[in-house]
């Protein structure tokens, strides 16, 4: 997840720290790839070089362009020193594509359904495409949306796969606009869940309109240097607000009040249940009260 943090300097300074201390432990060079570990992640280290070179051929076939430059990636096991450097205890792995540089908290993809190869994958993807595409012609919507979409939808985030945060705002009708989305993600937990859902909506919005070939496309177009809307506009004949707009249109069309209701039934069944199961309770509790009062009130029998 490229500029999670906005101080360069800062995450320079950690990065060089922490790729120091990992050298210290361990390093193991593969076919295409450096991976720096901390002990003793030895064997996630190996795992991941011998991951990389089906990773490799699969995101290439995917997007159609080569990986020709060398990962280097940092598998910590400190969680606070990864989340100093990711800015946000959310996310489990980010990239910094100037630096070709992938670094993952192996503590938390170990212990969570987001594997190592599927995060690694994810973020390849990240670099792969800032490869190819000039940092100010790739909105980030558009990076975070392809990566999930590489990578069988999986994101950085530990719940990325919890799609509720979209599915109650397209019932609020309180989306987050692309144009706040093109440079970076908000901070706020809420708002951060509903960008990469957003991102990843759209894309495979793009993808069921336009065909695979009109996604791959408006990256090629990307990579020739067109600008964003440009872009859009050359690959799939419409401006981006126009898209922004179908794809809006379509949401609500399948998210429903009635379809949300119906998906969510057994949870709002049982959260009745035990509503009126703390009403009963609390009912016989009062009856309890209310008979020894009037136990007191009529005071020992004669």
């Amino acid at each position: 997840m490229p500029r999670l943090l906005r101080h360069g300097l800062l995450l320079q300074l950690l990065l060089c720290a922490a790729a120091a201390q990992a050298a210290a432990a361990g390093v193991i060079q593969g076919e295409g790839i450096t991976v720096h570990y901390e002990k003793p992640l030895g064997g996630a280290a190996r795992e991941v070089v011998d991951l990389y070179p089906r990773l490799k051929s699969e995101l290439e076939a995917s997007l159609g362009w080569d990986m020709d430059f060398r990962p280097k990636v940092l598998l910590l096991r400190d969680g606070e020193t990864f989340q100093r450097m990711a800015g946000n205890d959310l996310i489990v792995a980010f990239a910094s594509p100037g630096r070709n540089l992938i670094v993952i908290d192996y503590s938390r993809t170990a212990a969570h359904p987001i594997t190592l190869e599927t995060t690694l994958r994810h973020e390849l993807a990240h670099l792969l495409l800032h490869r190819h595409i000039k940092g100010r012609h790739l909105p980030r919507w558009l990076d975070e949306g392809v990566s999930q979409w590489v990578s069988g939808g999986i994101g950085e985030m530990v719940s990325g796969t919890d799609r509720r945060v979209l599915k109650e705002a397209v019932l609020r009708r309180r989306f987050i606009p692309l144009r706040a989305l093109t440079v970076g993600f908000p901070a706020e937990e809420r708002d951060l869940r509903l960008a990469y859902e957003e991102s990843r909506s759209i894309v495979e919005f793009i993808e069921r309109e336009f065909g695979t070939r009109g996604l791959l496309d408006l990256l090629g177009r990307l990579k020739d240097g067109d600008g964003p809307e440009e872009a859009v506009v050359k690959s799939l004949s419409v401006s981006i607000a126009e898209l922004e707009r179908r794809w809006h249109d379509h949401l609500l069309k399948r998210i429903t009040w009635f379809s949300y209701l119906s998906n969510n039934i057994y949870g709002i069944l049982f959260t009745l249940a035990a509503l009126l199961t703390v009403i009963a309770f609390l009912r016989l509790l009062l009856r309890k009260r209310a008979y020894r009062d009037e136990d007191d009130e009529e005071g020992p029998g004669a």
